[in-house]
């Protein structure tokens, strides 16, 4: 039985010193120093003295002995050093009872007190001891000093939490005096918590910081950063989650400059100087990577299709083509071009810009007045672009110029041709944001079937197309695309083209990129590969790359092997790329949208779900959402009128509701 004995017990991290009135078996009754009485478990008793007193003795006289226990026990406390009983056992690692550590501080004459002592001690200061089922068990040295450095993080991570969340306080009342030490650490933290909200690293320790500043909605962490100046209103997320390279080293730069400062000399280069050479590009284009150039004979056409010899200049395995290889692809961004190699070299020394002599591999072919291939070949060349031009000029001059009407005759030949051969016509308009002075966005919907784009489309396709042949007539290794045919083909109905391409694209098979020729399907071809953008694509570099070794001594570059490497190291970073850019069309469309809350819009019910529909708004082309509401039914294909609800671009959060 416990009745008199001296029970302590822990209580919110203190040591609680008691007098057992009752023992009542299953739960102790106890007197507290503060002359109050509570039931505790037997099993969370700590410590019970061995020595007993009377309890039938006035109140006060055992608040008293209480009260002088309790001091006692602690003045004792004072003079155990628990690092100097930790250097005496730790080298025996095995754990001890409470007595014999005791004995160790006080001699072999100890009492209840010195127990008592010893225990709070060790359990104010978990340093060196680890207190387990009612023995003490000395931590190794390696663990002392791996909890030292957890408290100095502690309480560095304290102060930080501090002097951050006070801060914070000041950025929001806009009245910052100074900055802290821990800005970069804080700011930091809001980048992970925009970023990745509660799947940040530090999450717990980002969140503990907004709340100590007074900030419960944590989508305020990009607020903040937008208010630091440390991101734009219309921070690209995607390309900070993905860590896509946004800039160059300056090691990579200082190369490139001396890149651009070399005369590259080639005596065995065929010299096409002479054609009357030209580009059709975009009005913003400075990467022009390939120009046309057409020679109209009495009885044939001599197309020439010429492509910048990148691979002269990015030489592999040099820290430049280690750069490119890295990105894969140049990426074109509303605002923002962030190209695959430096700017010197993709804008200047690469590009065939108008009146400078360029290097290039040409495609030279023959053909009939009806489009059919009579000859064709690939040269190392030298040219001169005499005319740079922009799809809406040749839109309006092309039936003007004869030589630019025969270069769109051969490309509806080409286009028609590529049809006969089962190919899917599925190109839709492309989406141009345009800023406005005044902050306002405009969308522009611009036709990709003009007959600009049809010819450049076609002729780099031709290019692209031949280069596949070359390679594989020559059994030069190179990385071939092929599509297997269509899992249906559909036909347009009365839901009209928008309804039938996004159904047809459904019903299409993956593109399969290998070392093994195949067909393309979807092209309408019997082989194909990318060679024709080697300044934007790093696949279409290799390309380059093969055929130009092979023109050069019949020595390609890299066997199969090395192709598949550099297929498998590129795929990732280029599907990255493409969610970049069609998340990125996604935010700007919504941030329009956002401009015009309450406006009606034209959609397209392209599927039915349980609960709601998809639709495509078909002024942007932008698939999404939309709750289904009782009593209202619609049908795929069916044209409906929708109004703005709400937009959040950040969340890609939107909502519509039926109007019509």
């Amino acid at each position: 039985m416990n009745e008199g004995k001296i029970v302590e017990y822990i209580d919110q991290g203190r040591f609680i010193c008691t007098l057992c009135l009752q023992d009542k078996g299953n739960r102790l009754h106890l007197l507290t120093p503060f002359n109050r009485e509570v039931n505790l478990s037997p099993k969370r008793a700590l410590l019970i003295s061995k020595a007993s007193m009377d309890t039938l003795g006035p109140r006060e006289e055992l608040l008293d002995r209480l009260k002088q226990t309790e001091a006692l026990r602690r003045r004792l406390r004072e003079e155990v050093q628990v690092k100097e009983l930790w250097e005496l056992v730790r080298e025996e690692e095995q754990d001890f009872d409470y007595e014999y550590l005791a004995q160790l501080c006080f001699g072999e004459m100890v009492t209840d007190d010195h127990i008592s002592a010893l225990v709070r001690a060790l359990f104010e200061d978990r340093l060196y001891f680890k207190m387990k089922d009612g023995r003490f068990l000395p931590h190794s040295e390696e663990m002392v000093d791996q909890i030292i450095r957890q408290k100095k993080e502690e309480t560095r991570r304290e102060d930080r939490l501090r002097e951050g969340s006070a801060w914070l306080i000041e950025i929001l009342q806009n009245r910052v005096d100074q900055d802290p030490s821990c800005k970069q650490e804080v700011v930091d933290l809001l980048v992970e918590l925009a970023l990745y909200g509660n799947e940040a690293p530090n999450f717990k320790y980002a969140k503990e910081l907004l709340l100590r500043a007074g900030i419960s909605d944590l989508q305020q962490a990009r607020k903040l950063l937008v208010k630091l100046g440390v991101w734009e209103v219309d921070e690209n997320l995607e390309l900070l989650r993905l860590d896509i390279k946004t800039s160059f080293s300056q090691e990579v730069l200082d190369l490139s400059e001396e890149l651009v400062r070399m005369a590259f000399q080639d005596s065995k280069r065929e010299d096409l100087r002479h054609l009357y050479t030209f580009t059709i590009d975009g009005p913003l284009t400075k990467d022009f990577d390939d120009a046309l150039s057409i020679e109209i004979k009495s009885d044939s056409i001599l197309l020439g299709i010429h492509i910048s010899d990148v691979a002269q200049v990015i030489l592999p395995n040099s820290l430049l083509d280690a750069e490119a290889s890295q990105r894969s692809s140049s990426l074109y961004l509303p605002r923002r071009h962030i190209p695959m190699i430096p700017q010197n070299l993709s804008q200047d020394t690469l590009s065939l810009r108008e009146g400078y002599d360029r290097h290039a591999v040409s495609l030279i072919s023959r053909l009939d007045k009806s489009g059919n291939l009579l000859d064709y070949r690939f040269a190392l060349s030298l040219v001169n672009v005499k005319q740079q031009l922009t799809y809406d000029q040749v839109n309006e001059i092309y039936t003007k110029e004869s030589i630019l009407e025969e270069a769109y005759q051969l490309g509806q030949y080409l286009r028609q041709k590529r049809m006969d051969q089962g190919s899917l016509t599925l190109s839709l308009p492309e989406l141009y944001v345009r800023f406005c002075s005044d902050s306002s966005l405009h969308l522009e919907m611009v036709e990709q079937n003009t007959p600009s784009r049809m010819m450049v489309a076609e002729f780099m396709i031709f290019y692209n197309w031949l280069a596949a042949r070359f390679c594989r007539d020559n059994e030069i290794p190179v990385l071939y695309r092929g599509q297997e045919g269509p899992s249906e083909r559909l036909t347009i109905n009365e839901a009209g083209y928008l309804y039938f391409v996004f159904k047809q694209r459904r019903k299409l098979n993956p593109l399969m990129i290998g070392t093994e020729p195949r067909c393309h399907t979807g092209l309408g071809l019997d082989v194909y590969t990318n060679a024709s953008s080697p300044i934007r694509r790093y696949l279409d570099l290799v390309v380059q790359r093969q055929i130009r070794g092979y023109l050069i001594d019949g020595s390609p570059l890299y066997d199969k092997e090395a192709l598949e490497e550099i297929r498998m190291t590129s795929e990732p970073t280029l599907r990255d790329i493409e969610r970049v850019k069609r998340n990125r069309i996604r935010y700007w469309i919504q941030k329009y949208l956002l401009q015009h809350i309450g406006e009606k819009f034209s959609a397209l019910v392209l599927d039915v779900l349980r609960g709601r529909y998809r639709i495509l708004l078909t002024d942007f082309l932008l698939v999404t959402e939309m709750k289904r509401v009782e009593g209202q039914d619609f049908f795929e294909g069916q044209q409906i009128i929708v109004t703005v609800k709400k937009v959040d671009p950040w969340n890609d959060l939107l909502s519509l509701e039926y109007a019509g």
